[in-house]
């Protein structure tokens, strides 16, 4: 009995790491399909159907589908008509699971076994990054056959016991059943792995009860269990992100609870339709499985805004106000959409920045000390956003992710400094202003002018570098060097005007370095802009940001 045990609890573990690295390097070959696929969410139903389905098949989890979606609510990406469409699709691209695991009561079992040497062996000769991407994942899913065929193995050795199978068979109680399934799921997380468990048993022909429907009760409680990690997930989130994981569970409940009265009225379900249909006892359950949750999408999918109501009567809105971002911790559960959120983050950095800019130049021209504290606390938010964004790089480059996504992690890192720096030279413009106002300094008209006429320069150069890193319109790069060439001779013009009111008696020499300065520091603006829109190139101006930087 201990080695049946052991057998059973080796080969579940054999099972979920192969599907882990399975799914990791499938995420990472599918990418920039999966980041597509959730800038596409919209309010059409079927497509977020589809859309959770898919993204559900790549990741192998619908429970980290889930967790991912309750993470883009709290962060005010998604609203919950479309999270509630896309957990419905996630429902349905979980039982390819099921299917796959039903593979192993065919004769392909020994040959699909063979894919973890191939891919192991494929690896180490291989020397493109996708190629070996490819191979982790045939060797992941060759390592997940191997996992079937141990738990198969150990569930012959349960099948000779005869304890073991009586008290199985004892169990008939369709309640206990589905309790069984809602309390074994909800401890594993995983409603992939007991759903396994169960095709081994059939398939070794260890029965659950006596027979008839038992089977699909545990199934139906399965569905209930897996929500466990989505409500865990939304502990302390925002009121939609709970509303999203309470959908979840009712979405759960009420097929289980609509099935469960249709399997009690035909108790012969099983023999007469699914036997019929399907020889296998494990393609039985893996069929019923797709059914059940295929069922339960077209039934309750135009009832999904009434879904959204009752989560809004159930959950009621904090009184704290929420902050809104594009990131939130759950979406680190796939590196790939995680990045595309960080490089959105990074650029409201940027624009909080600008308009942190912005206002300090205001306070310049009207000379108003009083608006000091309001800008520091801005730096200060920045700033703090500028760590939090890092922290959640740092996370993000733990996890095995592609070239391409490195290369961005890079990209994010270096521009999120530039982005600091333009906060830092906001906190500089507020130093001349207490200058001026300590020394009684007086500026022209035309001063004001143009020091307004240069930041909607650098407003536009911005505008366009944002296009540039955030959608890669990489056609955009000769706008952005045109306005950067008409930053830098804008200066030139305003020093020389400056001097030439200073030969005609109209300024004052002591505003000479307050103003030369302040000059110089909005044309350094438009060089870290610039860097930013030419972060994509494969031979990135670093070398002369330092130079110029150290010039200045």
């Amino acid at each position: 009995m201990v080695e049946a045990i052991v057998y059973l609890l080796a080969g579940l573990g054999a099972f979920l790491v192969g599907f882990k690295v399975l799914s990791d390097n499938v995420q990472k070959l599918a990418n920039r399909k999966l980041k597509q696929m959730f800038n596409k969410v919209t309010n059409n139903r079927l497509m977020g159907v589809g859309i959770g389905t898919a993204i559900t098949m790549i990741v192998q989890s619908s429970s980290v589908t889930t967790v991912m979606v309750v993470g883009f609510v709290n962060a005010g990406v998604m609203n919950l008509l479309q999270a509630t469409t896309i957990i419905m699709g996630a429902n349905i691209g979980t039982t390819i699971t099921a299917q796959l695991v039903a593979l192993q009561a065919l004769d392909v079992t020994m040959y699909a076994m063979l894919l973890a040497a191939i891919g192991v062996f494929g690896e180490m000769f291989a020397k493109k990054d996708k190629t070996k991407t490819v191979f982790y994942a045939l060797a992941g899913l060759g390592l997940v056959f191997i996992g079937l065929s141990i738990m198969g193995d150990s569930m012959r050795i349960f099948r000779s016991s005869p304890l073991i199978t009586q008290a199985l068979t004892t169990i008939n109680n369709p309640v206990v059943l589905l309790l069984i399934g809602v309390i074994v799921t909800g401890i594993v997380q995983s409603s992939s792995a007991v759903t396994t468990i169960l095709i081994s048993m059939v398939g070794a022909g260890l029965m659950i009860g006596s027979g008839g429907n038992a089977v699909l009760y545990v199934v139906l409680g399965t569905n209930i269990g897996t929500t466990v990690t989505a409500l865990l997930s939304s502990i302390g989130a925002t009121a939609n992100a709970r509303r999203a994981a309470l959908i979840h569970l009712m979405f759960n409940i009420f097929g289980s609870v609509l099935f469960f009265p249709f399997l009690l009225l035909w108790p012969s379900f099983t023999e007469k339709v699914l036997a019929v249909l399907f020889v296998l006892p494990g393609t039985q359950i893996a069929m019923f499985h797709t059914f059940f949750n295929v069922t339960c999408t077209i039934l309750f999918l135009p009832f999904a805004t009434l879904f959204t109501k009752v989560s809004h009567v159930l959950v009621r809105d904090r009184k704290t106000a929420e902050a809104l971002t594009f990131f939130d911790e759950r979406i680190l559960k796939t590196p790939a959409v995680a990045v595309g959120q960080l490089t959105k983050e990074a650029a409201r950095l940027g624009r909080l920045a600008m308009d942190t800019l912005k206002a300090s130049i205001e306070a310049f021209i009207i000379q108003d000390g009083l608006a000091g504290d309001t800008i520091r606390k801005q730096i200060c938010d920045i700033e703090q956003l500028d760590r939090e964004i890092t922290e959640y790089l740092i996370k993000v480059s733990a996890n095995p992710l592609s070239l391409e996504d490195e290369q961005m992690i890079n990209r994010i890192h270096h521009s999120i400094g530039d982005f600091i720096r333009i906060a830092e030279i906001s906190d500089n413009v507020l130093k001349y202003t207490r200058t001026s106002i300590d020394q009684h300094l007086e500026y022209s008209d035309p001063v004001r002018v143009d020091l307004r006429a240069m930041y909607d320069l650098l407003a536009k150069e911005f505008a366009m570098t944002s296009e540039v890193f955030t959608d890669r319109r990489m056609d955009l790069l000769p706008e952005v060097e045109k306005l950067e060439s008409q930053v830098d001779l804008m200066r030139t013009q305003m020093i020389d005007d400056h001097v030439k009111r200073l030969n005609e008696g109209v300024c004052s020499p002591n505003n000479s370095a307050v103003y030369i300065n302040f000059v110089s520091n909005l044309e350094r603006v438009g060089d870290h802009i610039n860097y930013v829109a030419h972060s994509y190139e494969p031979q990135s101006p670093e070398a002369c940001k330092i130079g110029n930087d150290e010039a200045l």
